[in-house]
């Protein structure tokens, strides 16, 4: 048995741009996806998912691994349980050369679903990490990230960036432009975060940003700005001392940032009214700056402060379910805990919702 996490991850700066090649600043967080795996004697694949927003469900079945079970939770649910861990378990044989491999397999978050803050790169690097690590293989984080994008990059359709995998696989602040990633020092940034309890749909928050740019020069002219940002906001962070607090000079100018990007985001139609109303509690309780993070639609917005003001502020905004300070998490995907081999345990009793022999 292997036991694996990976962080979640805020946005600083960049998202949606980075689909076009322009760069991005993601920052992991200490919130974690889990994930468990232990091998089986046979070739199927039984999925247990907990603390998904919902009550969590169980799912067993075997060959094709792009079979969705028939079970009653709303589909996102299904994708992020099964569909990013069947990519997972994909590349995890890939790697093993093991193509008939069989997993239990346990998934449990404390990271929202589908709020922005990469709850499916976080369990796909988990995943991958925990299944390789089960058959016997050890991968470096940079080749751990890169199946990962791989798995996301099957599931969507071909619209994931490098990103979020890469942020989650090696944790700390990074930088992606195009299939260039790298770490970046930063100091330890005050983020806090504010769920709404929705989730955005990415794909089509992504395809609705590429219609506009390829039917507006000015909406391309936005991507790009956003891109100017980052670029502005990296070079600040690289005059910083990573060692040292963060200045005011440094958290004012980088929230100003955010806001600017805010703005832009919110041009490209992929805000949302409860956003945009955290955005705002957050600015007007003194946060340095605020914006969505994420994909958008719905879901979470990351401000920068180092005081409880914009906090409290937000648990007390009527569009807020949830305010939590997210700590930069400097570590990236890790082992929790490993065990002997299960894979003579005898197998999980089947389950009638879902099951396919």
């Amino acid at each position: 048995m292997i036991v694996s996490s990976a962080p979640g991850k805020v946005y600083l700066f960049g998202e949606h741009a980075v689909v076009y090649g322009e760069p991005a600043v993601p920052c992991a967080i200490e919130r974690r996806a889990t994930v468990t795996v232990d091998a089986r004697t046979d070739d199927h694949i039984r999925v247990e998912a907990r603390d998904l927003s919902l009550d969590g469900f169980t799912v067993e079945y075997a060959g094709d691994t792009g079979y969705r079970p028939d079970v009653d939770v709303p589909e996102g649910l299904v994708d992020a349980a099964v569909g990013y861990v069947d990519a997972a378990v994909e590349q995890a044989r890939d790697a093993a050369d093991a193509p008939d491999a069989g997993f239990d397999i346990t998934v449990e978050s404390e990271i929202p679903l589908g709020a922005g803050l990469g709850s499916s790169a976080a369990v796909v690097v988990a995943g991958i990490d925990a299944a390789t690590r089960e058959l016997g293989v050890e991968l470096a984080p940079e080749e751990l990230a890169d199946r990962a994008y791989r798995a996301e990059y099957d599931v969507q359709d071909g619209q994931a960036s490098r990103a979020d995998t890469f942020c989650s696989a090696m944790g700390g602040a990074v930088r992606v432009e195009g299939d260039d990633c790298r770490q970046i020092d930063t100091p330890n940034l005050p983020f806090v975060v504010g769920f709404d309890g929705g989730a955005g749909d990415t794909g089509e928050l992504v395809a609705g940003v590429r219609t506009l740019r390829e039917e507006y020069d000015f909406a391309a002219d936005t991507v790009e700005s956003i891109g100017d940002i980052v670029r502005t906001g990296e070079s600040m962070l690289a005059d910083a001392d990573p060692d040292s607090e963060p200045t005011d000079e440094l958290l004012s100018e980088l929230g100003r940032l955010m806001d600017f990007d805010h703005g832009l985001l919110e041009a490209l139609g992929v805000s949302s009214r409860t956003l945009d109303n955290m955005v705002w509690a957050a600015r007007e309780a003194g946060a340095h700056g605020a914006k969505l993070t994420g994909a958008g639609g719905g879901g979470c917005i990351v401000a920068l402060d180092e005081t409880p003001e914009t906090r409290t502020a937000l648990r007390y905004t009527a569009e807020c379910r949830d305010a939590f300070r997210a700590e930069l998490d400097r570590e990236g995907v890790r082992v929790e805990e490993s065990g002997p081999d299960a894979s003579a345990r005898s197998d999980a009793e089947p389950n009638a919702e879902g099951e396919r022999r």
